[in-house]
């Protein structure tokens, strides 16, 4: 019986009868069978039958998206020797990376006789049949103008660059270059966002939808880590879209867009920072949802830039206090702001407590969050704030932050959001005279 029709034959197989047979089999025996990818992968992990064009795999992490998405193409590569592939990440690094290189990726999972080689100088694999695969950067959009392609593997869309319509480009040129072969197909993976290109893909004809969670895959899984994140984030809108694979929408009326926050995001801070603010929201008491902790610079550029979320819950004074100093210490910080309605000197004297030289200026709420709120709005809206980062908790907040005043967010507080806001109106609201240098 030949290796393929030994697979299909365990396929019919029951449980208790794949381990009988298991029994009877030689260790070598045993080996041959691991790269039989339909007897391991669950269903969401396999292909849907004929009559599509896109395959989305929208689920949480973990789920095996990248393992599916590698075996994908790896069945294209063997069974077709013309297939030209094109395989598109967040950046080049990326897609070398992880659905190259990685430990689920085209290298680790193809038998060591069908194993294709890597040119890193031509971002290119060839498969020993002669099928040829190539990466791209959606960061690029204009790489894939001309290339043509049979089938692409297209993983993490909703992590591509936003700004600038990008990643829409990148997938409108990769569409325009799917044209060769009688089939032409591709294959998305990714954990839900929402982000114009995932929401325009999930409105495509011929498309089939693949949804589920990171428990899906628990037996691939480490022992607990289903248990431990499900734990620590629970039904939060981070936990649903991270673990369950929900796609959040935008909440109408918000202040801030999940789209808004998206154009607004760099990986790095791309201007030197000449001066730092750490904004603080203290909670009112031990059994508050958190301390807000925000760490925010004003740029050489003039644009402001959210550096870091370094928020604690449900912290006692003393803790806060020293994550406080801690983020100053992290970010040289010139200023630390922090609300003192519920405190007031309080608030001083605790953060003293955790370091004496902390720059402290205590400020007071006279106007409501909306309206506080509001001014930094605009801010983000004229393109002066960049993100530098996710940071989901912080964002999920200020997309529920409501221009009526309400709050429809996750936790009873915006605390983070409250943060960012103080830190904000410090470094590019406030009234300040600044020193200048007259030229004689």
């Amino acid at each position: 019986m030949s290796r393929n029709d030994q697979a299909e034959h365990w396929l019919k197989l029951e449980p208790a009868e794949r381990i009988q047979e298991l029994k009877r089999m030689s260790h070598r025996q045993r080996r041959s069978l691991d790269r039989h990818w339909r007897l391991w992968a669950h269903a969401g992990q396999l292909a849907p039958d004929d009559g599509w064009h896109t395959w989305l795999i929208m689920a949480g992490r973990g789920f095996g998206k990248t393992r599916a998405g590698a075996e994908w193409v790896r069945a294209i590569a063997e069974a077709d020797r013309t297939a030209r592939i094109a395989l598109v990440g967040s950046t080049l690094g990326e897609a070398r990376r992880v659905m190259v290189e990685g430990p689920s990726g085209l290298l680790a999972i193809a038998p060591w006789r069908k194993r294709p080689v890597f040119e890193p100088s031509k971002r290119q694999l060839t498969w020993p049949g002669g099928a040829v695969a190539t990466l791209y950067s959606a960061a690029e959009p204009e790489s894939l103008r001309g290339p043509q392609h049979s089938h692409a593997w297209c993983d993490e869309i909703a992590k591509w660059d936003q700004a600038g319509g990008r990643a829409e480009s990148t997938w409108d040129n990769l569409l325009l270059g799917l044209r060769l072969g009688k089939a032409p197909r591709a294959v998305a993976t990714t954990t839900p966002r929402a982000v114009p290109l995932l929401k325009r893909l999930l409105r495509q004809p011929e498309l089939i939808v693949t949804r589920g969670t990171t428990a899906d895959n628990r037996d691939n899984l480490p022992p607990g880590f289903v248990r431990s994140v499900r734990a620590q984030f629970g039904r939060s809108l981070l936990g649903r879209q991270e673990l369950d694979g929900e796609l959040i929408e935008e909440i109408e009326g918000a202040l801030w867009t999940r789209a808004l926050l998206e154009d607004c995001r760099e990986d790095c801070a791309s201007s030197p920072s000449q001066r730092v603010v750490i904004g603080v929201d203290p909670p009112a008491s031990a059994q508050g949802d958190a301390c807000g902790i925000i760490a925010c610079a004003l740029g050489e550029d003039g644009l402001a830039r959210v550096l870091a979320d370094r928020s604690v819950s449900r912290p006692t004074p003393e803790r806060w206090a020293r994550a406080v100093a801690d983020a100053s210490r992290e970010w040289q910080a010139d200023r630390v702001v922090a609300e003192a309605n519920n405190g007031g000197e309080m608030v001083r004297s605790v953060l003293h407590a955790a370091d004496f030289a902390l720059p402290v200026r205590l400020v007071h709420a006279s106007r409501g969050k909306s309206a506080r709120a509001e001014p930094v709005a605009a801010l983000y809206e004229s393109g002066r704030v960049r993100h530098v980062g996710p940071m989901p908790l912080l964002e999920d907040e200020l997309c529920g932050l409501m221009a009526g005043g309400t709050y429809e967010g996750p936790g009873r507080s915006p605390d983070r959001a409250d943060a960012l806001v103080w830190a904000l109106s410090e470094l590019m609201l406030r009234r300040r005279s600044l020193p200048r240098v007259r030229v004689l």
